[in-house]
């Protein structure tokens, strides 16, 4: 069957055209030939040029993700085995293999899946219809690739239960793709221990977009008392603890999270210096504030303020507020470590809420680096949404 041919609208389709991923529904002039949702169309533009080919699907406001620049791209299992193959021979160059996101969806031009590889197990998330056919195909030859560089896979979790799902008409859902096995999942980073929840953590059970930038505050931290926010399940504090920490807290405000981060600490005989607590950290900073604590490193790794542009206004209150707050508790000449995972939070945005709470805590702040997520995330220039971590370390000075 020939497939539906979907025409841009004259001057629409600019993040397309320089690169991007995506082509939506207001960008559309008209769908011509007989298609399901889910079935690859091509794109073309208002004049006729080929513009690629992709998948659609008219329930998502998202109708097209490309997955070839080329018109009439034979999609079959040796093209998408080649894209899962190119997507393990890059992070076997550009990563610590053990645990990483093996394939992360548009980046890796197969929109809309990801996989995570927590040492022998595969965390599947799939999030669009188009993809989701080719799931199992995806799945079965990362095995077998992996198997071939001596990596025996013992079972693979779908985490498939994300809302944005809704949005594309399709169910969500979680459970085994293979046989059951314990999905609490013994993992080792930066050396650290932890055990993953493949099946209740969040997303696909722990965040390795930060594994850099973890082991970035490990020299800051040597003898020194260290406050981390919004812990989840203490990876900061942990690699704090590791690199020689005086002593840390860790808050988060689940109990779920802080008993993981507890038992994590646990794991790796930090129990006497690195401790947990269940708190909300905005009405916890201004209660560390009146007590007058101070701390030599604060770090800030907030989930995302806003998942939309409509609530980035709001956002950017938050942002704000804990940076401020977060200042204020570090010591002159201590460090604070702050990030933002949201996308639609632009660095441009981020930097400036920042230098805003740097004022108003009648702080000076010094950049000693800005970093982004690990390189098993790569950001695909002019697919916006694969850049989304923004992580600053600043030397905190008073006002003088």
């Amino acid at each position: 069957m020939e497939r539906a041919v979907v025409t841009i609208k004259k001057g629409q389709g600019r993040m397309l055209k320089a690169g991007g991923m995506w082509l939506f529904d207001n960008e559309i002039d008209k769908i011509e030939g007989e298609f399901q949702n889910g079935d690859l169309v091509t794109v073309e533009d208002f004049d006729g040029y080929g513009m690629g080919t992709g998948f659609i699907n008219t329930n998502s406001k998202i109708v097209i993700r490309m997955l070839s620049r080329k018109k009439e791209q034979i999609v079959d299992s040796e093209f998408i085995q080649m894209r899962v193959k190119n997507a393990w021979e890059y992070r076997k160059k550009t990563v610590d293999t053990s645990s990483c996101r093996v394939i992360f969806g548009e980046a890796d031009f197969l929109p809309g899946i990801v996989i995570d590889k927590f040492a022998d197990v595969l965390v599947v998330q799939s999030l669009a219809l188009g993809i989701d056919r080719w799931k199992m195909v995806i799945v079965n030859y990362l095995i077998e690739l992996l198997s071939r560089d001596g990596i025996q896979i013992r079972g693979v979790y779908e985490r498939s239960d994300a809302k944005v799902r809704q949005n594309e008409g399709m169910e969500r859902k979680k459970g085994f793709l293979s046989e059951p096995f314990d999905t609490k999942v013994p993992i080792e980073e930066n050396g650290v221990k932890y055990y993953v929840d493949v099946a209740e953590g969040q997303k696909t059970g722990f965040f390795l977009d930060q594994k850099y930038n973890r082991l970035a505050i490990q020299r800051l931290c040597k003898g020194a008392e260290i406050l981390d926010c919004f812990t989840h399940t203490g990876s900061f504090a942990l690699n704090a603890g590791i690199a020689g920490a005086a002593s840390v807290l860790g808050v988060d405000a689940s109990n779920l999270a802080v008993e993981q981060a507890t038992e994590n600490a646990r794991l790796n005989g930090l129990e006497e210096r690195v401790k947990f607590q269940c708190e909300d950290v905005f009405d916890f900073l201004p209660q560390l504030e009146a007590e007058d604590k101070k701390f030599d490193v604060v770090i800030l790794d907030p989930p995302a303020f806003t998942k939309s542009r409509n609530s980035v206004k709001n956002a950017v209150k938050g942002y704000r507020e804990i940076n401020m707050r977060g200042l204020k508790l570090v010591k002159n000449g201590g460090f604070l470590a702050t990030c933002s995972c949201s996308h639609f939070m632009t660095p441009e945005l981020f930097t400036e809420t920042i230098a805003q709470a740097a004022r108003s805590a009648h702080k000076r702040l010094r950049q000693v680096e800005y970093r982004t997520q690990a390189p098993d995330h790569p950001i695909l220039w002019a697919a916006d949404e694969s850049y989304y971590l923004k992580f600053y370390i600043f030397q905190v000075c008073e006002e003088a």
